[in-house]
């Protein structure tokens, strides 16, 4: 029997410092524990995905070898498209868990980042080697899940509207929103659901301009919803000041990111104001340090109190559930 293609998710928010990476981490493994095979693609030049999960020591083994015949980051499969126009080379995903598979990061895909302005025009030129490096980490990604037989591909992204994440987007078939319970969370959805509609709508026009015979991006990512993180909770319930952010979060998903996209296509953004909202991950503070000190999600961490890690369990599989639901909506 030859498996489905793989679902791709990007975990995309241009605002930092919402709990992205964790996020991506846990989702990750709470999916495999369901008996999903994960790839986790780390298109951040912070490597921020790959540090989590390897050792410090073998990080900067892989960022060191990252140009040799070793080379084991997305840095090693599209320096030879950048230097010489070639072919990409490619890397087999590194196992970080029953299931789970990480394609490691380089700090020097910010370099390829650069390119990928230039990669941007050539395809409005119609150039085939824009469309070729544009597509690139889309088509890495497809293959090291092929190789893997992953029902998922995971991209964490990093806190920016550049052309890198352009692509990584614009290739997926869904994205969705890491917020925290902040003012300026709730500000940035207004950026960033107007930055989705405009590649969407720009990519439209490259791909009818598009040579026949060259890759092309799907175009067409659709919004998933958003997970409200790193609030804090008072007798089992939101602290007051932050079920307002809550509500104003609720409220500017719709106005900002869901109106926007069903001007363009209803199918962009199927469903109702509360079927955006995929579920709330709060500050797990200590237990989620330690993860990170481990390469753990969060309810497998050693050292870290036992309810807390029950709690982060059943936050998880909840988000789990909710995420594998609603990708089986839109694809009916």
């Amino acid at each position: 029997m030859v498996k489905s293609r793989p679902v791709s998710l990007t975990l995309f928010n241009h605002k930092g410092g919402v709990g992205k990476t964790t996020l991506t981490v846990n989702l990750a493994f709470s999916l495999a524990s369901r008996g999903r095979k994960v790839l986790l693609v780390d298109s951040d030049p912070q490597c921020n995905l790959t540090s989590y999960l390897v050792e410090a020591e073998v990080v900067d083994k892989y960022l060191d070898e990252s140009e040799g015949a070793n080379g084991r980051t997305i840095w090693s499969v599209v320096r030879p498209l950048m230097a010489s126009g070639g072919g990409l080379n490619y890397v087999d995903p590194i196992e970080r868990g029953e299931g789970v598979y990480l394609l490691a990061g380089d700090i020097r895909l910010s370099e390829f980042e650069v390119a990928l302005q230039q990669s941007w025009i050539d395809c409005l030129q119609r150039k085939i080697r824009g469309f070729t490096e544009t597509s690139a980490i889309s088509v890495l990604a497809h293959r090291c899940a092929a190789k893997v037989g992953a029902d998922y591909i995971l991209f964490d992204v990093g806190p920016n509207i550049g052309p890198l994440n352009r692509a990584i987007l614009l290739g997926s078939d869904y994205f969705i929103v890491p917020a925290a319970c902040d003012f300026f969370s709730t500000r940035a959805l207004k950026t960033l659901g107007h930055t989705v509609a405009n590649w969407i709508k720009d990519w439209d026009i490259v791909s009818r301009l598009a040579p026949s015979d060259v890759p092309l991006l799907l175009g067409r990512p659709r919004y998933l919803g958003y997970v409200l993180q790193r609030f804090r909770m008072y007798g089992g319930q939101l602290t007051s000041g932050h079920q307002s952010y809550a509500r104003e979060l609720e409220k500017r998903s719709f106005s900002d990111i869901v109106a926007v996209l069903r001007e363009i296509d209803p199918l962009l953004a199927r469903g109702t104001s509360s079927h955006f909202n995929l579920g709330q991950i709060k500050d797990f503070a200590t237990a989620a340090s330690l993860a990170q000190d481990q390469g753990k999600p969060i309810f497998s961490v050693d050292g870290a109190v036992p309810y807390m890690k029950e709690e982060a369990k059943k936050a998880f599989e909840k988000l789990a559930d909710k995420v594998e639901a609603r990708v089986k909506e839109l694809a009916s």
